[in-house]
């Protein structure tokens, strides 16, 4: 017995091209890596390239096989912000300022995050805007003008919608409930 599980639909040769690929080469090794991360989801170049450093793949390595992911496709910032933005966007709402910050803590360059977050304009971010408003405008029932107001802009806020929108927004849906907004921009 050589130690070695057979499986089904094991051969002889694949054992061997196992054997002649040896699992010390630094290149096979971080072309495996970055195999197996793609598998599960997108990524961006910098975070194979952490996950390369963190198994301490040398650099030169790590960079010569990430600009062959690149150059074959397998690897494309540019592809995984525009997904990135449209799936957040509409996914769980969030506004541009959000987005970018998300993207950038992924590591893309700022004139990709930049090309991906002008997917969306104004009119796209104010409408998820209401529409997140009134879903949770039905919770706040009950409470105070104020602590509504304060509830519904902050959540938007949390989302990374501009002040001035995310107040205009709840103010026109307290209003559409019958609510007095008189004063309002002078309280907050």
């Amino acid at each position: 017995m050589t130690g070695r599980t057979e499986w089904p639909g094991d051969s002889p040769d694949s054992s061997r091209a196992e054997k002649e690929l040896s699992p010390q080469d630094p290149a096979e090794r971080a072309r495996a890596i970055c195999l197996r991360l793609l598998t599960g989801t997108p990524r961006t170049r910098k975070q194979l390239a952490d996950a390369l450093r963190k198994r301490e793949i040398p650099d030169e390595v790590a960079e010569e096989v990430l600009s062959r992911f690149e150059d074959v496709g397998l690897i494309d910032d540019a592809a995984f912000a525009g997904a990135w933005v449209e799936s957040r966007h509409h996914g769980r709402g969030l506004a541009r300022r959000a987005l970018a910050r998300e993207l950038r803590t992924k590591g893309v360059e700022p004139t990709l995050i930049q090309e991906a977050v002008e997917q969306l304009d104004s009119e796209q971010e104010e409408a998820t805007a209401r529409e997140l408003v009134a879903r949770k405008l039905r919770a706040t029932r009950g409470l105070d003008r104020d602590r509504r107001l304060r509830r519904l802009a902050g959540m938007l806020a949390r989302k990374g919608y501009p002040e001035g929108m995310a107040l205009r927004v709840v103010r026109q849906a307290l209003e559409a409930e019958g609510e007095d907004t008189d004063g309002l921009d002078e309280s907050f």
